[in-house]
């Protein structure tokens, strides 16, 4: 993934272009669909999964409107969605993009390494659900990969690309996840993930990037992201949401073959502050590049709630319930344009939407489904 600010110009589907192609779509169906789904999140995630899908090119495995590393995320809210659907319906998604996609970039890897480890866990996900080795064998090839840009600059940690001129927050969580993900699934090499990701977790909390307020900057060095031997203090850069989400995942995922007492208490300090630090008045979270955020920041908000779903299910806690569903709820009723797309803004007003905006999105509402089916 590339640093927010590349991203920006990737086109994105306006509301104007949208209802100039459909000005049906405030009609009547969409009003008793909004009524039908009131009390049902399964529901809603239905018609923005039906939404998100119409972005999705086959020949390509990937989504239209949006990067890359985007696309991992939308496989992995549609992986999401089948589980609490109970749906077998996109298993064909998921088996043309492991092959389709592999023409961008073959076992999924390219020059960055947060690239690789949105991929690595999408295709854990897709393992859980279907069963298949090869999205599990897939994952141990991009977790190899990863392997590859530690080094001991800054006492460890992998670089955030193979130029190695930055280490920073995002990569370094998708591989502690990866690795705790991997070591809970590879029986046979679990000791090994489990060191993997026991020697991240011990160098990310001692770098300084976990901030006095208890959230993550975004990396290590200047200001500029830069990292040197001689740069290695937290560099004060943005406290992106993203990067509050990810930590939780991989530390949920890393408790269940690590009893270390300190995992919950750091995660939930993490989860905390978030969801105090970075909420408006009703508690809906916001990215501070809202509402020009890109394909990239488009993405973050929803990673972060998936991650909560997850921590959720280790270490549950009412108050997470709670900021999932009232975000959920806002997107919903406050972000929601024609043809159930949904927006950046999540607080309102809807303004445009892209596979990014929507996957991310639909990580809240599909968490929401997820949470209400466990009831």
């Amino acid at each position: 993934m590339r640093r927010i600010t590349c991203k920006l110009c990737i086109p994105v589907l306006s509301i104007c272009a949208v209802i100039a192609c459909a000005g049906h779509a405030f009609g009547a169906d969409q009003a008793d669909a909004k009524t039908a789904a009131k009390n049902s999140e399964l529901e809603r995630a239905t018609k923005g999964i039906e939404t998100l899908e119409g972005w999705y090119e086959p020949s390509t495995g990937l989504y239209k409107t949006t990067g890359w590393w985007n696309s991992g995320n939308a496989i992995t809210v549609l992986v999401d969605y089948a589980r609490v659907s109970r749906s077998s319906k996109y298993n064909e998604v998921f088996s043309n993009t492991f092959i389709a996609a592999q023409k961008t970039s073959v076992n999924f890897l390219n020059n960055f390494y947060d690239d690789e480890g949105w991929w690595a866990l999408a295709w854990i996900d897709a393992y859980d659900l279907t069963g298949e080795k090869q999205y599990l064998a897939m994952a141990k090839t991009i977790f190899s990969d990863m392997a590859g840009g530690w080094d001991d600059a800054c006492g460890g940690g992998i670089w955030w690309s193979k130029d190695r001129g930055y280490k920073n927050a995002i990569a370094n969580e998708l591989f502690l996840s990866v690795a705790a993900h991997l070591m809970n699934r590879d029986t046979a090499n679990s000791a090994f993930y489990l060191n993997w990701a026991n020697k991240e977790w011990r160098w990310f909390a001692q770098t300084g990037m976990i901030n006095s307020k208890n959230l993550i900057n975004d990396g290590l060095g200047t200001p500029d992201g830069h990292t040197t031997t001689n740069s290695c203090a937290n560099n004060g850069q943005t406290t992106w949401s993203y990067n509050q989400g990810v930590i939780l995942g991989g530390l949920a995922e890393l408790s269940k073959g690590n009893t270390d007492p300190s995992l919950s208490p750091a995660a939930a300090n993490i989860a905390k502050a978030t969801m105090t630090l970075l909420v408006d008045a009703k508690g809906i979270i916001h990215d501070p590049c809202e509402p020009n955020c890109g394909a990239d920041g488009g993405q973050f908000k929803g990673i972060f709630v998936r991650n909560l779903v997850k921590l959720q299910g280790v270490y549950p806690q009412a108050a997470y319930k709670t900021f999932i569903s009232a975000n959920a709820d806002s997107i919903w009723t406050q972000s929601q344009g024609p043809e159930f797309q949904f927006g950046q803004v999540w607080s309102g007003p809807f303004g445009e939407a892209n596979a990014a905006s929507q996957s991310s999105a639909l990580d809240a509402i599909v968490g929401a489904a997820a949470l209400q089916s466990t009831k």
